[in-house]
């Protein structure tokens, strides 16, 4: 992904599907990773194919992490697993090179030790190499393996343990970056969390369930599952561009600005921010780019949909009819951070929450659907899983500027504006911007 001839890696945008489908109340079931993947080939036309019509831009999913399922094959190995909440799971992208495979699995344990958590084991992912693929995507095909963290004894509840697998992750990366080795590049990790898995690649739409034999196996269940095709414009393929990422998936552009790394402070992570340094390599997607920044903004204590708040914001400088806390809060808020505008439709989840937005121009299509057996289906576009008109409750569209949340863990739907006006008035934003 190193700059050549007319193209760099810093004009990579997206225009691609996305979508995701979640039980509202939070029951887990081997037929919502199904769904997911049915809404992933429905969104085949989304994506983009060469002249190999077996090459594509990538395609993946997140879902919870299926306990069940991996503490049985962990089992295997005579690895018990901690209880749900108190272990992670890395899933790793390595070098097919094997000293470099090995130093990179190295790096990542001396992360975990150094951040005193504990290894509990490796797992190799099976993928079907049976299967028709573009010669170019087996070419940069990655050996896929998981890490199982469990929490050390200063971790006691999840979200700590996020916070340290965040820090790990990091370390883990920047120390097999400065090994400089000559297969380095071919390292990445889409996901390492105590809720969420990411399974993605250099795939097509109906490729991602036939390579991921995991997602075939009934055991693996859940609540939620977040989908990607990418339609990338101004980039080569490569795996790690996949999405989802850590925390969303995307359709759109989105343009970012390079954080002030030397004036950040923040008082949940403390001196674990220095670790995490370089936040953002050179080159790296809009997409990529903004997960990284949603995600330290989330590990350093905000929530979710407060964080997409933040980076998202309405068009609220001229808006007369805006609610005053509801102004307060995003002109607080921007002395902090500059919007990170699209056009772009996101989707978000962190394995609780899942969520929808649009930026304030509006120029992404997303449309939402709500079933009476709590069922909520968003995507980039309608018809991309089969309902009875009789079982639809509820549908419409992300408007500019706006939000859709819903909560797993309480069986909630947030919608815009009582979401906003709760976290507005969570503080006193508007006597903070008058002091």
């Amino acid at each position: 992904m190193c700059a050549q001839g007319l193209y760099r890696p810093s004009f990579e945008h997206d225009a691609c599907g996305v979508g995701f489908v979640a039980h509202i109340k939070g029951v887990k079931s081997h037929s919502i990773i199904e769904q997911g993947l049915q809404i992933l080939k429905n969104l085949d036309h989304r994506g983009a194919v060469g002249a190999d019509k077996m090459m594509g831009d990538g395609a993946g999913i997140l879902i919870q992490i299926p306990d069940h399922f991996y503490r049985e094959e962990m089992a295997k190995q005579n690895v018990v697993l901690p209880p749900p909440g108190e272990y992670g799971v890395g899933m790793i992208f390595l070098p097919k090179e094997h000293a470099s495979r090995l130093a990179c699995e190295k790096e990542i344990e001396r992360a975990v030790r150094a951040e005193r958590q504990v290894v509990l084991g490796w797992r190799d992912v099976p993928v079907n190499r049976e299967m028709p693929m573009s010669p170019k995507a087996r070419e940069k095909e990655p050996v896929i393996r998981q890490i199982f963290i469990g929490r050390g004894p200063d971790i006691m509840v999840t979200d700590a343990l996020e916070r340290k697998l965040f820090v790990i992750r990091k370390a883990a990366g920047h120390a097999i970056q400065a090994l400089d080795l000559k297969h380095c590049k071919e390292f990445f990790v889409p996901s390492m969390s105590a809720r969420t898995i990411v399974y993605k690649g250099l795939l097509l739409a109906d490729q991602v369930q036939d390579y991921y034999l995991d997602l075939q196996d009934e055991r693996c269940v859940s609540a939620l599952a977040m989908v990607h095709q990418r339609f990338s414009t101004n980039t080569f393929p490569e795996w790690p561009l996949a999405h989802p990422y850590r925390l969303v998936a995307h359709n759109g552009e989105i343009n970012w600005f390079r954080a002030r790394e030397e004036m950040m402070r923040s008082a949940v992570l403390g001196d674990d921010l220095q670790k995490l340094y370089p936040l953002m390599y050179e080159g790296q997607s809009d997409t990529a780019c903004f997960d990284n920044a949603l995600e330290l903004l989330v590990m350093s204590g905000y929530p979710l949909a407060h964080a997409m708040m933040m980076m998202i914001p309405e068009a609220w400088e001229n808006h007369q009819l805006m609610d005053d806390n509801r102004r307060a809060f995003y002109e607080y808020h921007a002395a902090m951070m500059e919007p990170w505008d699209g056009p772009a439709a996101l989707l978000f989840s962190d394995g609780r929450y899942a969520g929808g937005m649009l930026d304030r121009n509006g120029l992404r299509p997303a449309r939402y659907l709500i079933t009476k057996n709590d069922m909520m289906v968003v995507a980039s576009e309608v018809g991309v899983m089969d309902f009875e008109p009789g079982d639809i409750k509820e549908k419409g569209r992300l408007q500019p500027g706006k939000i859709l949340l819903v909560d797993t863990e309480k069986g909630e739907i947030f919608y815009d504006g009582e979401l906003k006006k709760q976290l507005a008035e969570a503080k006193p934003y508007r006597i903070w911007l008058s002091t």
